[in-house]
């Protein structure tokens, strides 16, 4: 499991290793928390060639995974685990390094609780949204969505498509039918430009609605059909998503209302964040 923490607001990707039990962090990322470099990769490039001079095993069992880059491509980056980094960290000057070693133990602690209790990931996915200004009847709606993504997700896994890239075409033919925009060009047309803006957080209620709905169905005809391997998948990702389409069209006629709008929640987040920030009260 892939996912992105705060630390200070600043982005740390990490994926959870299942078999391991236990965290692997972005090096990079955490260098440009605790450096605050503009160029995290150089100070990472120059620091591992001295700790290898100084035959620091640090480096040597230092390993790489695929994780989402700021072009949103999935690139191999040097990940560390939470010993590793905390190793690595007595070789950084940084008056964060104390703070920051709390918060390592905090994500790790959180993770164990999460597996132990589900439910504790859930809480404190909502708690995240309200942060960010999201309403309730919005955020019951995203975890809805997220659990229907999971379920679709886990039944491709049983069917042999392969995560990431078959991943990705399928969503967009989901996408492509359900609103005639493939991810990219939906984001295009939200005016997201950060390749690390997710764009169902910028989805109003019913693009979510409609989201779930192509999803839940493709997933329902890929077991009704038992849709096995790659190209099986795809016809039910577009007959699933052709369901929708045609529900937010039949939608869009009675209501006289497009479904999809450029509409998106930047200027709403940004604007909790910053009240935050400055200890002000959150705006209704």
């Amino acid at each position: 499991m892939s996912a992105i923490t705060l630390f200070e607001e600043k982005q740390v990707r990490r994926a959870w290793n299942q078999a391991e039990e236990k965290w692997y962090f972005a090096i990079v990322d955490v260098i440009a928390v605790l450096t605050e470099s503009t160029d995290a990769g150089a100070y990472w490039r120059k620091l591992k060639e001295r700790l290898k001079k100084d035959g620091n095993e640090t480096v040597t069992n230092c390993h790489a995974l695929k994780m989402t880059a700021a072009d949103g491509k999935q690139r191999l980056t040097d990940v560390a685990d939470t010993e590793q980094l905390l190793r690595l960290i007595q070789s950084i000057p940084s008056p964060k390094a104390e703070p920051f070693k709390l918060w390592l133990a905090k994500v790790g602690y959180e993770r164990l609780e999460e597996i132990e209790n589900p439910e504790l990931a859930a809480k404190r996915m909502r708690q995240i949204y309200e942060q960010k200004g999201y309403s309730e009847d919005w955020i019951e709606k995203r975890l809805r969505g997220i659990a229907v993504r999971d379920e679709l997700t886990d039944e491709w896994k049983k069917r042999g498509v392969k995560e990431q890239r078959e991943f990705a075409i399928l969503t967009a033919e989901i996408s492509k039918a359900t609103f005639g925009m493939t991810p990219s060009e939906y984001k295009a047309f939200k005016a997201l430009a950060n390749p690390k803006e997710n764009l169902r957080d910028h989805m109003t209620d019913l693009e979510l609605i409609f989201t779930m709905l192509g999803e839940a169905s493709t997933t329902e005809i890929a077991k009704k059909k038992d849709a096995q391997g790659f190209l099986p998948n795809q016809s039910a990702a577009k007959a699933g998503g052709t369901i929708a389409g045609n529900a937010r069209r039949e939608l869009e006629s009675k209501s006289g209302t497009q479904i999809s709008t450029p509409q998106n929640f930047k200027a709403l987040t940004e604007g909790k964040a910053k009240a935050l920030r400055k200890g002000q009260p959150k705006a209704d």
